[in-house]
């Protein structure tokens, strides 16, 4: 995996808790987009760790890039790395493609668990962390941001209330027993939820679940 962050301690303090793990290890550093997006050309990689603010390219148009397969011969899955104060700048990086994003004060083990979550092929939607800063996002959009997303007329009931707890950051197993239904179901539920919205995966789904208000935050 890749560590994208211009502050090198905590590039350094990430690799430590990454390379102690027996199924992870970083095989590319680099201090801004331009330099990850160099490196990335030649050194391929599962997951990107990827910081937003950064000189020369920042972090929305390199995830933007790799997201897309433009700088690699396959897309690659960006976990964003925020603090609270970055609102505007993760909401358009998760809309560039990123599969989830990251507090940096995060615990180890919730960032562990994202890195084998997206790796594995789903978006980080279950941390706490992940529905407190989307509805604080979407706290900050302004009033008139809300607009129905054309997919939404096409999800049937069931498809709707499974969104919902999608936005809500329940796991599949989680919605499984809330709805009385095999997980199996919920997997077909939630991949007609996201070819209807015309989205890559959950972290999307749910983004258009709050802008088009949907699901309001708190609720």
């Amino acid at each position: 995996m890749a560590l994208v962050d211009d502050q090198q301690l905590v590039r350094a303090g990430f690799r430590m808790v990454i390379d102690s793990q027996p199924d992870l290890e970083v095989v590319v550093e680099a201090g801004d987009g331009a330099e990850a997006l160099r490196r990335l050309a030649v050194v391929p990689v599962d997951v990107v760790l990827m910081d937003v603010r950064m000189p020369h390219v920042d972090g929305l148009e390199a995830t933007a890039r790799l997201t897309v397969g433009d700088v690699t011969p396959e897309p690659v899955k960006v976990i964003v790395l925020t603090t609270f104060d970055l609102d505007e700048y993760v909401l358009s990086a998760i809309k560039a493609g990123a599969s989830g994003f990251l507090l940096k004060d995060a615990p180890p083990e919730e960032m562990l668990g994202a890195i084998r979550t997206v790796h594995a092929g789903d978006a980080v939607i279950a941390p706490s962390s992940t529905r407190r800063l989307l509805e604080h996002l979407v706290t900050a959009l302004p009033d008139d941001a809300a607009a129905p997303h054309p997919g939404l007329a096409d999800l049937t009931d069931r498809e709707r209330e499974v969104l919902v707890l999608m936005a809500r950051g329940r796991s599949n197993t989680e919605i499984a027993g809330d709805l009385f239904v095999a997980e199996a179901t919920v997997k077909t539920h939630v991949g007609r939820v996201l070819a209807k919205l015309a989205v890559r995966d959950r972290v999307q789904a749910v983004v258009a679940a709050y802008e088009s208000g949907l699901v309001r935050p708190g609720a």
